[in-house]
């Protein structure tokens, strides 16, 4: 059972008091200066710019405090698999929030209901594109239906954490939620009316559409005092408010392992007593304080040893046949559960071995790929999408796999359904190529309603393929990558995407003078050989942290593994994260 816990409300109220105390502020007739100008702030009289009181960052649902600091990063204990990809480095990390647990089969289900009451009468494809692969349950030489058929759905398994999501999945989750718990902040303030029947298709709340003027809520008041000459005298919401949270993500690597270690139980002022090599003191696993009930029991949901995943009955040292309940097991020292056992976690990293010599000390992160909002001529952001967006590349290349797979099975009709359906992507791609946008998707949208109208056998699976690369759902704001011509003159970055930055350059590669992997989508083949002689790609991801089925030694935070973010597990869940800003204490600056 879930433990009896004191949660700290003091932010919520700092932050009602500093909303209150702001709108005093603006209608009050002494008004603040500025120490730059001596102008009053607030003041319609004086152009209208404002500045609000702020008492700090409130603490969004389900997360923790992480206070950061300096710690080694890597390595603590012998390089069993011998990869030497964890290779000891010490780093900062900036404090930041994390989920107290994994995210439960609960949360995703809601998840799931949202997505299904919104776009499930006129887009399935959205709602099917978040369902979790229930069969990774599934061994060849093994009885797990019972978890393919109950794990996700059932309640006895409600607070246990989900898993069969892959990377790409995970990262969904976490925008779903920002948006979710930003619309709960304009609803509690009185700002919005919670009208959930009116959200239907690509007309409903995200934070994005909101603060550039793209969804228009009912209002319960006129909205803030807007102090701008000329203006109607009330406006909406501005990120400027305080109001609104950051968003919520998944943690980087480094965050994890700072979080995982938990080293501000071991830290005396600047001196760390004993460095861990699991999230609790000691070297076991097992509960070695003696004052404890649970003495001798394991700290952590992992397998003993081979064919031992619970202990002897009467005595079930492990108390789990798989997974656990999120609450399982004693929290860390900054009262996150589960940091180690029950599942690995995906984390934000792009996988490669000597991360941890490239990356840089502060915020140390492999994987940006900076982007910005599409713009139309007059400079205004491009109206959200009214349409399901695909990646064409990847559509194709896994109809092609698919075809090449079974076509010797194929009937005249299956044949027929596939040429057709190309014909119409290599339309699509022509279209997007010439940068109409919408008629390149039109054309794709009509070739997924070929595979609809077919009664072909192999139907399904080619609609399972056009769901696995929704790249974009109806309601959310258009982004491009970053141009080179928007970059030039920058010295800390040229382009787009930096995931290859001192990795992957193309003079390096076995390729370097095949002018045919010279482009974006061979980038993993000319570098890795993927596939063939490595598995590692631009689209590996880290996951840590170890699962109910492996060995005590991947319990230790700074192990690390990768898996390709598109592909799931019954081992790998994870949970969120968020930025801290401004303060890096809770107690407020120093």
């Amino acid at each position: 059972m879930k433990p009896t816990r004191t949660y700290n409300t003091m932010n919520w109220k700092y932050f009602a008091l500093g909303f209150a105390a702001a709108a005093m502020v603006l209608s009050s007739c002494t008004r603040e200066r500025s120490g730059a100008t001596g102008w009053a702030y607030n003041n319609t009289s004086n152009g209208g710019f404002e500045k609000r009181s702020y008492a700090g960052q409130e603490t969004a649902p389900g997360l923790i405090f992480i206070e950061g600091g300096t710690f080694t990063m890597g390595q603590v204990e012998d390089d069993l698999t011998m990869n030497w990809d964890n290779i000891p480095r010490r780093v900062t990390v900036p404090s930041f929030y994390l989920d107290e647990t994994e995210v439960t089969n609960s949360f995703w289900l809601e998840y799931l209901y949202w997505l299904n009451r919104v776009y499930g009468d006129t887009y399935r494809e959205v709602v099917h594109r978040a369902l979790p692969d229930t069969l990774v349950w599934r061994e060849k030489l093994a009885y797990n239906e019972p978890h393919v058929n109950y794990y996700l759905r059932h309640p006895a398994y409600q607070d246990y954490p989900v898993v069969g999501v892959s990377w790409n999945q995970a990262s969904d989750f976490c925008k779903w939620r920002t948006d979710r718990v930003n619309e709960k902040l304009l609803v509690r303030e009185g700002l919005i009316a919670h009208s959930p029947e009116a959200q239907m298709d690509e007309e409903f709340f995200t934070t994005e559409a909101y603060l550039n003027g793209q969804y228009t809520p009912e209002a319960v008041t006129e909205g803030l005092t807007d102090f701008r000459p000329g203006s109607s005298g009330a406006r909406n919401v501005r990120m400027s408010d305080g109001l609104f949270q950051p968003p919520y993500r998944l943690p980087t690597e480094a965050e994890w392992e700072f979080a995982a270690l938990g080293l501000i139980g071991n830290s005396y002022a600047e001196l760390i007593s004993d460095r861990r090599t699991y999230p609790w003191d000691g070297h076991y696993t097992r509960n070695d304080d003696t004052r404890s009930r649970q003495y001798g029991g394991m700290n952590a949901n992992f397998a003993r040893g081979r064919g031992d995943y619970m202990g002897i009955a009467g005595s079930l040292n492990d108390g789990a046949a798989a997974t656990a309940s999120v609450y399982e097991y004693a929290p860390n020292d900054y009262g996150l559960y589960n940091m180690a056992g029950n599942v690995n976690e995906w984390v934000l990293d792009v996988y490669r071995p000597y991360n941890a010599m490239d990356v840089e000390e502060f915020s140390p992160f492999r994987g940006n790929v900076y982007q910005t909002k599409q713009r139309n001529a007059e400079g205004i952001v491009a109206d959200r999408y009214d349409f399901v967006v695909y990646d064409m590349s990847e559509l194709e290349k896994d109809l092609r796999a698919y075809e090449k797979a079974a076509s010797a099975n194929f009937t005249n009709e299956e044949q027929n359904l596939f040429d057709n359906v190309f014909n119409a992507i290599d339309g699509a791609k022509e279209e997007i190529k010439a940068k109409r946008i919408e008629e390149g998707n039109e054309q794709i949208a009509e070739a997924k309603e070929l595979i609809i109208e077919s009664e072909a056998f192999i139907a399904p699976d080619m609609l399972d393929l056009f769901v696995r690369n929704v790249a974009a759902a109806p309601g959310e704001l258009r982004y491009r990558d970053v141009t080179i011509e928007e970059s030039l003159g920058r010295d800390n970055y040229r382009q787009a995407d930096n995931i290859d930055y001192l990795d992957g350059d193309f003079q390096s590669s076995i390729k370097y003078n095949d002018e045919e992997f010279n482009s974006p989508n061979k980038k993993d083949e000319m570098m890795y050989g993927y596939g063939s002689t490595s598995l590692i790609s631009n689209r590996s991801r880290v996951y840590k942290g170890g699962g109910w089925n492996d060995r005590g030694y991947w319990m230790s935070p700074g192990t690390r593994r990768f898996m390709d973010e598109d592909k799931a597990s019954a081992s790998i869940g994870f949970r969120c994260a968020m930025d801290r800003l401004g303060s890096q204490t809770l107690s407020g600056p120093r």
